[in-house]
């Protein structure tokens, strides 16, 4: 059924009854992370203690039919139905029947960019396999069908042989295979079609082995079919019609006589003895096998970032809009779905045009984007969204808890240790140029091949060499400030934020590169911001911004960060390394403008991507304030560890690296450590890679780390170390986690991160989480006081009373926490004032939190602060002040962080 996309001007949603149920207030979302181990029964099963923690809204990843055994959702292969591993439609409708009866809400996960297209299991991708250019499915995915060379023209290249083709062919690994009716390829647990008019000769050969009329008939048919360059929908639909009716006869044949598929079976064996036939067989298709490092330089189509099995799609087409939506648009109009988490939309063509397009179908919906903000830049005006999923607030929460005054001594050290300048500007043009070369060769490749082609049509430009245009094009995308400008042919499309980004990557490339001529880069300039009109010209700049997206997300992301261990608390996606905490005014500041731009955006501390989970950053900045201490640990630490290395391995950086995750995550053990510290060096990329693995870094690298966690005086010297900052660390994650809860925005909470969660970066961070510890937990916490729960700490007790009670707060007054509620700072007076962030939300909620907890050494002095009149009651203490200036120490003496609430109306 089609599903419509008109505004339904609806202030509720039809609930399966046909009732009208409002939208649920949004309080707070929690991310489920679902897979085949965790399904949407098991997300079902745990609304109820969500409900009761204060949860409003769960928020769901990609639930759309992925690839099987998919641990995540984002290899979407079908989206026209619900993921069977997860329970299909039916576990669906009990989720939202279970989230009903809670009265609260679902925000799910959606992945408009791009398609798994591994296997047989894409429909899709196999139709456009099979048809090429002629498939009515070839325009949904962002194939450049014109970019393919001579030597393979409008075909696929599909880099998935562990060899080169002939060798592979020749050793007998690819086979024909035929059953029911369909002829296809096997490569190992690959699988590929072939297309039926290639087939006509295989047909023939047994039509005369048999002297069968109808294999004879088939034969002509396949001959007669349109050949898949033709791509005129009449001839599409025409084809694909005599398609079928082949099929159809085929399998009829086959399943009626036995000498006719006796026949298709010797014909099939005796093409798989002769590599000649199956090469000239392989030659005819829609596609090219090929060795699978082909990829770096080759590929036709836009990838998701480097994976090969993640295809782009082309949302600008209303056509691929509508068949990839209809499922989420459905469930919105019939009110089981009340918010979107769009994934990765700098990857789109024009992402203000698709989130005008899914805006309007899905009116009165809170949309927010995965968008990746470099400091001091803001969403583009023109996206109707509520904002981004959160990494900007995680990056300006965090700076207050780190201490500038470690800055100078930690550079030293990392620049002691590493034996290199920390240059992390430069660190990361170098990385982001290395990821172009070597893993977005074939992106590159591609724009270099349009460029060569927009300077043949220019007189000016035409001397230039593809090398010189490709370093160009390099250059400037390496140079490029943010994950991409947003440049659009529409009037108005180029905005001054646009023209500043280019403009700043042409001058730094400019300065990088001097040997590069300086008109050729101003007319790539001029280019990039639609300046030279031109189809091809405007196809340059569209495309060049779906470029430097995959780059600064390989580049730095996924490289830098993991080369840059000056204080990785800092390395966040998001985040910037280079720069050292952020005062409590400063802080203040940003809030007001993020609450002033986009007061709805969602808050979080933790994600299924963060680098690191917000309790072990928490820790981690300590360091910032103890930089002498930990220099001398670190140095006595790798004097002793000398023993367990294997010669130089590991290396210094990387060994640094491994205490700094040691003093986040511990305690720990050598398999998650080992996991860990083997995929940071592979993103690194400097002695190991995921397409280079080094057998005998990786063994030395995997000793290093069990002899020295089964080396006592180095583990007891560690956790003397250690144990000091537990308890400020704890002090930290409060604070943070109260702020999230209470600032301008809408909160999430990652799974089982209300209790202490001291997860890495994936898959670490998807371990199971033990719901019915925390239910239970939840419950114990109603019998107990204060001073109870700190005692209690080791369990996570504090946080998830935080998290319980500032929920109940929001709940209770919600017009205290709306958009259009006030944010006030409110600054203490005293000796330690900065050590403290207070401001108060609506009319009625105060929040107090301490900073910089080591500095402090529990010792406020005589620091105040002047509460507005009223009696106010702290929800997680107990106690209740009256207005006017109170000692610090007396509102955080019973707990380490304070949430208040007016009891009386101001006079």
């Amino acid at each position: 059924m089609q599903a419509s996309f008109g505004n339904t001007g609806r202030t509720g949603s039809a609930n399966g009854r046909g009732e009208q149920r409002a939208q649920p207030e949004r309080i707070a979302t929690c991310r489920l992370q679902l897979h085949p181990g965790f399904t949407l029964d098991d997300a079902a099963n745990v609304v109820p203690y969500l409900a009761r923690l204060g949860v409003s809204h769960v928020y769901l990843s990609p639930i759309l039919q992925a690839v099987r055994g998919s641990t995540h959702g984002y290899d979407v292969v079908d989206p026209s139905r619900v993921n069977e591993e997860l329970g299909g439609e039916a576990a669906r409708q009990r989720l939202g029947a279970a989230l009903e009866a809670a009265g609260m809400g679902l925000v799910l996960d959606i992945v408009p960019n791009h398609m798994a297209v591994a296997g047989d299991q894409n429909p899709w991708w196999w139709d456009v396999l099979e048809n090429g250019p002629a498939s009515p499915f070839a325009m949904y995915f962002d194939v450049d069908w014109e970019s393919s060379e001579e030597r393979w023209p409008n075909k696929v290249l599909l880099p998935v042989l562990g060899d080169h083709y002939g060798r592979v062919l020749e050793a007998g690994e690819i086979r024909l295979q035929y059953a029911d009716g369909l002829f296809g390829l096997a490569y190992y647990e690959h699988r590929f079609p072939l297309d039926p008019s290639s087939l006509n000769d295989l047909l023939d050969r047994a039509y005369r082995a048999t002297c069968i009329e109808r294999l004879g008939f088939l034969a002509e048919s396949c001959a007669r079919l349109p050949q898949p360059h033709l791509t005129a929908r009449d001839s599409a639909e025409r084809r694909h019609r005599d398609q079928d009716v082949i099929r159809q006869l085929l399998d009829d044949i086959t399943r009626q006589d036995s000498g006719a598929a006796e026949a298709l079976q010797a014909e099939v064996e005796r093409i798989n003895t002769d590599p000649d036939a199956l090469d000239a067989l392989i030659e005819k298709q829609n596609y090219r096998l090929a060795w699978w490092r082909t990829a770096g330089r080759d590929l036709g189509y836009r990838r998701f970032f480097d994976i090969n099995d993640l295809a782009g799609l082309r949302q600008e087409q209303e056509e691929v809009f509508r068949a990839v939506h209809a499922l989420p648009v459905r469930w919105v109009e019939e009110g089981s779905v009340h918010g979107l988490r769009v994934d990765h939309p700098d990857g789109l063509r024009d992402p203000a045009q698709y989130f005008s397009q899914l805006s309007r179908a899905c009116p009165d919906t809170w949309i927010v984007a995965e968008k990746i903000l470099e400091p001091g830049e803001s969403l583009p005006d023109d996206w109707p969204i509520a904002g981004t999923t959160g990494y900007d607030f995680l990056n300006r929460v965090q700076g207050l808890f780190v201490d500038p005054a470690g800055e100078a001594p930690l550079t030293r050290l990392f620049e002691e240790l590493a034996g290199v300048e920390a240059d992390y500007p430069e660190l990361v043009y170098d990385s982001k140029r290395q990821v172009l070369k070597d893993l977005l060769g074939s992106e590159l490749n591609r724009l270099s091949s349009l460029f060569v082609d927009i300077c043949e049509r220019h007189r000016r430009h035409r001397d230039y060499t593809r090398h010189e245009l490709y370093l160009a094009l390099l250059e400037v995308a390496a140079c490029f400030p943010v994950y991409r400008s947003y440049v659009s042919p529409r009037e108005g499309g180029v905005t001054m934020t646009d023209v500043g980004c280019v403009e700043t990557a042409i001058e730094q490339a400019t300065e990088h590169r001097a040997e590069l001529d300086k008109e050729l880069l101003q007319f790539l300039r001029d280019l990039l911001l639609l300046r030279i009109p031109g189809e091809r010209e405007t196809e340059l700049a569209l495309r060049f911004q779906q470029l430097t997206g995959p780059t600064m997300a390989k580049g730095v992301e996924d490289t830098a960060l993991y080369r840059f261990p000056r204080l990785t608390a800092l390395n966040e996606v998001g985040g910037d390394p280079d720069h050292f905490g952020m005062s409590v005014d400063a802080f203040h500041d940003a809030t007001a403008q993020a609450q002033g731009r986009h007061p709805e955006a969602m808050l979080a501390t933790s994600t299924h991507d963060s680098k690191r989970s917000e309790d072990v950053r928490a820790r981690l900045v300590l360091l910032s304030e103890i930089p002498g201490a930990w220099a001398q640990s670190v140095r006595r630490w790798m004097r002793h560890n000398a023993r367990h290395r294997t010669g130089e391995w590991p290396d210094p950086a990387t060994e640094y690296l491994y205490y700094q995750t040691l003093i986040g995550a511990w305690p720990i053990d050598a398999e998650r450590m080992t996991a860990y510290m083997e995929k940071a060096t592979r993103e690194a990329k400097q002695h190991n890679s995921w397409t280079h693995p080094q057998a005998d870094y990786e063994q030395a690298l995997r000793d290093f780390v069990a002899d020295t966690l089964e080396d006592p005086g180095f583990c007891e010297a560690l956790d003397s170390f250690l144990q000091p900052l537990v308890g400020p660390g704890r002090s930290n994650s409060l604070a943070q986690t109260l702020i999230k809860l209470t600032a301008p925005g809408i909160p999430d909470l990652y799974q089982g991160s209300e209790l202490w969660d001291l997860s890495l970066v994936d898959p670490d961070n998807r371990r199971p989480v033990d719901f019915a510890t925390r239910a239970r937990l939840l419950e114990e916490l109603a019998h107990l006081s204060p001073a109870q729960i700190i005692a209690r700490a080791d369990e996570g007790l504090p946080k998830q009373w935080v998290v319980h009670q500032t929920l109940a707060l929001r709940r209770r007054h919600p017009e205290w926490f709306r958009p259009d509620a006030a944010y006030t700072p409110l600054r203490a007076n005293g000796e330690r004032t900065t050590h403290a962030v207070a401001y108060q939300r609506g009319a009625g909620a105060l929040v107090l939190v301490p900073r910089l907890v080591l500095g402090l050494a529990d010792d406020w002095r005589d620091t105040r602060l002047p509460l507005p009149p009223g009696n106010w009651h702290n929800r997680l203490s107990g106690e209740t002040l009256e207005g006017g200036e109170r000692p610090v120490a007396e509102i955080l003496g019973a707990f380490p962080v304070a949430l208040l609430e007016r009891e009386e109306p101001m006079p």
